[in-house]
Formats: structure tokens, sequence, C-alpha cells
């Protein structure tokens, strides 16, 4: 049971961040009528940060922020930042803003691509056959999920363009070890939404009326709040390419939101395409890799349980469904399945 519930539990976590962010694309296409991509991603995020302030800024947050601060983990936060809070949406609204909300939906998939490969590459993280092909069934799905380019190719090489953007933020996002998921979140709607939200006033979207900007905030603080603090706590333990086959869903619902809200059309090559990509989850979730290895010490911070052969240090109080602090792991040898997370990335 508790095997199950800790690979369980962060799935539900990234699924549940793929339906909320999947909603955002039909939603932010609806505001797009009323206000610039520039202006609109500066919203998004600034709802975001302010629906996480709560956790973010508590008292006992800002304690462990600063005694627990180190250069590395600036620079990591620095980079999800520039990606995935300033660059990534802005690229994203743009396309959307050429093209109908199913399409733009459908081909954030590529975002998973992305993801692996820059995870492999630059990241060390380990990835099997099984992984590759269930990479190989969302890129499949994607071609299929688009059969016309949208914008005239703009759409998708913008779209395209943010992928890339997240998959940085992604892969940078899953080794922060000293900064919450409510932090992280913070840190981009905070800097990202600030500097969008200015970048846009400059460049004159000054007309949008107060319902609209209310709006934009609401669908910020869940569909980017709520879903990248799910979706961090997920990355954590599954890793990056892993947390992102399952949010890989996103463009599934999106294209269902924007059947149900907008009113577009849902071509059969699509529901092939979500068939694809749901066969890519069970080859994935099948997945299982064990062998021996070794950790060596370690201080970090991050969301954990302490049922997991990892985390077999003291606490006063009962802690059954995790939590998150400073703490020290000592060296150990040992062997069991598990994910590339962040006390599983050595060589293979």
């Amino acid at each position: 049971m508790n095997g199950a519930w800790r690979r369980g539990g962060p799935f539900a976590w990234c699924l549940l961040a793929a339906a909320l962010f999947g909603a955002s694309v039909p939603a932010s296409k609806a505001l797009l009528g009323s206000m610039r991509p520039l202006l609109l991603s500066g919203l998004l995020y600034v709802g975001a940060g302010l629906a996480v302030a709560p956790w973010a800024l508590g008292t006992k947050s800002r304690r462990a922020l600063r005694e627990s601060m180190d250069r590395r983990n600036l620079w990591l936060l620095a980079g999800a930042v520039l990606f995935g809070g300033i660059l990534g949406p802005v690229l994203l609204l743009t396309g959307l803003s050429m093209s109908n909300a199913g399409d733009v939906s459908l081909w954030l998939n590529l975002e998973t691509v992305a993801t692996a490969v820059l995870a492999r590459v630059f990241f060390r993280e380990h990835l099997t056959r099984s992984t590759w092909l269930a990479v190989a069934f969302i890129l499949g799905g994607s071609f299929l999920l688009s059969p016309h380019a949208p914008g005239g190719g703009l759409g998708i090489l913008l779209v395209a363009l943010a992928c890339v953007a997240w998959g940085l933020d992604n892969n940078l996002t899953a080794v922060i070890d000293r900064f919450s998921p409510a932090q992280v979140t913070f840190a981009k709607g905070l800097i990202a939404g600030t500097v969008n939200v200015a970048l846009g006033l400059l460049a004159g979207d000054v007309s949008v009326e107060v319902p609209q900007v209310g709006a934009a905030l609401l669908i910020g603080g869940l569909s980017y709040g709520a879903s990248l603090i799910l979706y961090v706590a997920g990355a954590q333990q599954l890793g990056a390419t892993r947390s992102q086959l399952v949010f890989a869903t996103a463009p599934v619902w999106g294209l269902v939101m924007s059947w149900a809200a907008l009113g577009e059309s849902i071509a059969p090559l699509q529901v092939l395409a979500a068939a694809l990509m749901g066969l890519a989850l069970y080859v994935w979730h099948r997945e299982k890799h064990a062998h021996a290895h070794v950790h060596e010490r370690m201080t970090h911070r991050h969301w954990h349980r302490h049922d997991d052969d990892h985390h077999d240090h003291a606490h006063d109080v009962s802690v059954p469904f995790g939590h998150s602090h400073e703490h020290t792991h000592e060296p150990m040898d040992h062997e069991h399945p598990h994910e590339p997370d962040l006390h599983h990335r050595h060589e293979h």
C-alpha cells in the first residue's frame, strides 16, 4: 500500500495539475479579445502568486527560507522564473492569439518531448526504453492532434518555443531542493507576473476593465498557482520526465473544455491521438527500475514522507501525510525500485 501511495500520490497530483492547466487555454482564449498576450500572461502569474502567498509567506516558511537559501538554488529558481514564468506564457499566449484553443491545447504535448530531451542531455536524468517509447507515443499523438498548422505555421513555432522554455523550467524545478513548491510558484508570480504586467502596460494595453482583470487573476490562481504547486510536488517525487508524461494529459483536458465551453469541434484523429497518450501513460506507469545504488551524505529541503526508506530522522509528532523542512541524509547503500527524484540522480 505504501509503495502504491508513493507512486500514486504524486501521479494524482500531476494529473490534477494537468486538468487545471489544460483549462487555462480555453479560458485564456476567451480573454485574448480584450487584452494582449503580454499583459494577460503577467496577470495569470500575478494570480498564481496571490493564490499561494499564504503558504509561501507563512512564518515557518519565511524562517526556513532564510536558513536554507543557497547560491545554487537561487540560480535554479532564477532560471525557472525566466523560462517558465516570463518567456513560456508570453510565447504560448501569442501563439494562442493566432490559433484556436483546441489546436494549441494539443500541441502543448511537445513540452513532454522537450522535457525528456533536455533531461537526458543536460540534467543526467536516466531514461529507460519504456520511457522513450512513451515519449514517442506522445510525439506521435501531438502530430495527429493538430491536422493543420495554426497561424500559418507561426502559431506552432511559438507554441513549440513555449514548450522548450517550459521544458527547461520543468528540469530546473525538479532539482530545486531548498524552496517549497509554494515558494517557487510565488517567486514566479511576483517576479515574472510583475515584469510582464509592467511591459504590457508600457506597450499601451491600458484599457482593460476590472472584471477582465479579476477573471485573469482567478484563472492564474487555479491554472498556474494551484497547478504549479501540485506539479512541482509531483516532479520532486517522480523526476522531470515522468511527471511531465502525466502532465501531458493537459492538452486532452484543454481539448474537451474547448469543445464544451467554446464550441470547437473534435476531429476523429484527435480522439485517436488521445488514445495514444493514454497508452503512453500506461507504458510509463508499468516501468520498473531497481538496482543497487549508493547515496552520499546530503542536506536539503523538500516535501517528504517517512515511509519511503530514505527519511528516517525523528520527529516529536507524527507526520503521516508528509511535510517539508531541512533534513540530512546519512550515507546509505541499498536496492529498491525508484524514480529519478531528488535522491536518485546517480549514474547508470
